[in-house]
């Protein structure tokens, strides 16, 4: 018979993917694809509607990255782990659906183990549950970075959970190589480690970290390219420094103006005049974005307080990051993809459920439906997060 945690990480990822796949195809059968797919994908990357659930947005540049490597363009905003292992899989859209659903697999056997030796075992089946069925859980099969990130994270931190420091500093290294947020994971590391009162010299383990994240310029370098290149393509995507916290500004009067919008019925943009695509569609989305900063606020103090002080640190500072530079037309764009990742966030969640048992099935109930619409869209070419 297959451990607790296996047995459940494996019933959390078929039903979830089946719905997932079932959503995706669906609509496009029933809508057909955004005219964006095209203009985006122009030399077909992202295959055909078997994988329309998976491949969209940024698959493409790493479909790109893995056939033909970098340049000192925007491509180098996406760290090489992810792709590097596509490229070592064939680069195919296939292999690299399947290495990301077998790292959701292995993220979410780890988030379990994790989650039990701290909140115990009901919490951990619905930190499983909650995770796999959230709105934005599709990202976790799509050809994204997203679930070879969270397993490294998770890993990381329940092996030094488990005294394996040297396994510690290895996974959180190999994280900043897939994002470089991953760092950040040191906080949590050295705080656990501090708590713990662990010898200096198997903590020194954790001095891999930062090599991680220094890999990727370094081998630019070397290749012939532009060390600073992954930091300069943050302007390409119009991502500017705005002091810390200040997206949060930006997005509250997005959001702010956004209903304004809504509720006038105008159809002129009000906040951005670079937004470009239907300004009702852009209101929504930054509503729904604030929406999303809330609720994490919400889980961050739920996770500080449930939780080692390491756990809600990690948390913060990668949502420092986002809610720090935001982006022009969209201040909060992609946070509910930084959010997705912040496995404490799930763990306080999945506490919570276990504490209302009344609370669980209407929320996962809801956030399943919520899965099938963002996966709808996603699949569709409407831009999700």
């Amino acid at each position: 018979m297959l451990p607790l945690s296996t047995a459940l990480a494996w019933r959390a990822l078929w039903t979830s993917r089946l719905l997932v796949w079932a959503s995706g195809v669906g609509a496009v059968l029933l809508w057909g694809e955004s005219a964006r797919g095209p203009s985006f994908d122009p030399a077909g990357l992202t295959g055909g509607l078997l994988h329309a659930p998976a491949a969209r947005w940024d698959s493409v540049w790493y479909l790109a990255i893995a056939g033909d490597g970098y340049d000192d363009g925007p491509s180098a905003a996406f760290f090489p782990l992810y792709p590097l292992l596509v490229k070592g899989l064939g680069g195919s859209v296939t292999a690299a659906i399947l290495l990301s659903t077998a790292c959701f697999y292995v993220a979410l056997v780890a988030l379990h183990e994790l989650t039990a030796t701290e909140l115990g075992g009901e919490a951990a089946r619905l930190t499983v549950l909650a995770l796999a069925f959230s709105p934005m859980s599709f990202f976790f099969s799509a050809v994204y970075g997203e679930s070879l990130f969270l397993a490294l994270t998770v890993g990381a931190v329940l092996a030094a959970r488990r005294d394996r420091w040297a396994w510690a500093g290895v996974l959180a290294a190999l994280a900043a190589a897939t994002r470089s947020t991953g760092v950040l994971l040191l906080a949590a590391l050295i705080l656990l480690a501090w708590s713990a009162r662990v010898p200096w010299r198997r903590a020194a383990w954790l001095a891999l970290v930062p090599l991680g994240l220094a890999a990727f310029p370094v081998g630019l370098a070397l290749g012939g390219l532009d060390w600073r290149a992954p930091f300069d393509a943050q302007e390409v995507w119009l991502r500017e420094w705005a002091g810390p916290f200040g997206g949060l500004l930006d997005g509250a009067a997005a959001a702010w103006d956004g209903a304004r919008q809504l509720l006038s019925g105008s159809r002129e943009p009000v906040y951005f005049a670079r937004a470009a695509g239907d300004p009702f569609a852009i209101a929504r989305i930054n509503l729904a974005l604030l929406g999303w900063a809330v609720l994490a606020a919400v889980a961050l103090v739920g996770a500080a307080r449930r939780l080692a002080l390491g756990y809600a640190a990690y948390a913060l500072a990668a949502l420092a990051v986002p809610l720090s530079y935001p982006v022009g037309p969209q201040p909060l764009m992609s946070l509910p993809r930084f959010v997705l990742v912040l496995f404490p966030l799930w763990m306080w969640l999945g506490w919570l459920l276990a504490r209302h048992p009344r609370a669980r099935r209407p929320v996962l109930a809801v956030s399943s439906v919520m899965l099938a619409a963002c996966t709808a869209q996603f699949a569709t070419w409407h831009f999700v997060a």
